[in-house]
């Protein structure tokens, strides 16, 4: 498959151990993450932001422990900072089901798998620590049971320690 060029949507394109990563910064804030395929050239740092994401990015990877420092852009609804900050709590190594997530927060399972699906900034806001009672369940809006999405998921919670998936 031929390389995609980044576009220039991304302050900058990183790779990552399952394909890539796209950082979107603007005005000194982090704006977005986003899971790339493989088929993504790296593109350099375009400010100094997407170049501290960057490097705290390629921190996660060596270390599961890093633990990220960026400025995040208010994005999001309160109720979805509710359930970030939740899933924030959850230690490297562990995860939580949606439903256990609602129940702390007073609130619906699928009330918190959406707000999960519309995270901007995976890793920082660690999501995929968040599963189906049954199983993965989906992740970032994606449920393809073989897909790439879920092979982030998986490779991101076996990065951490977290067993069985």
């Amino acid at each position: 498959m031929e390389k995609q060029q980044g576009s220039a949507f991304f302050s900058a394109i990183v790779a990552a151990p399952f394909g890539a990563i796209g950082i979107r910064a603007e005005a000194g804030l982090l704006r977005e993450l986003v899971y790339l395929p493989p088929h993504f050239d790296e593109k350099d740092a375009a400010d100094a932001l997407s170049a501290l994401a960057a490097e705290q990015i390629a921190r996660y990877f060596a270390d599961p422990d890093f633990p990220f420092d960026l400025p995040l852009a208010p994005l999001g609804s309160a109720f979805q900072h509710r359930v970030w900050d939740a899933i924030a709590t959850i230690p490297r190594g562990q995860v939580r089901t949606y439903g256990q997530v609602a129940r702390h927060i007073a609130t619906a399972a699928r009330a918190v798998g959406q707000a999960c699906g519309a995270n901007w900034f995976p890793l920082v806001v660690p999501c995929h620590r968040v599963t189906a009672a049954g199983g993965l369940g989906g992740f970032s809006k994606h449920d393809d049971a073989n897909g790439f999405h879920l092979g982030v998921k998986r490779w991101l919670l076996a990065h951490e320690g977290a067993a069985g998936y």
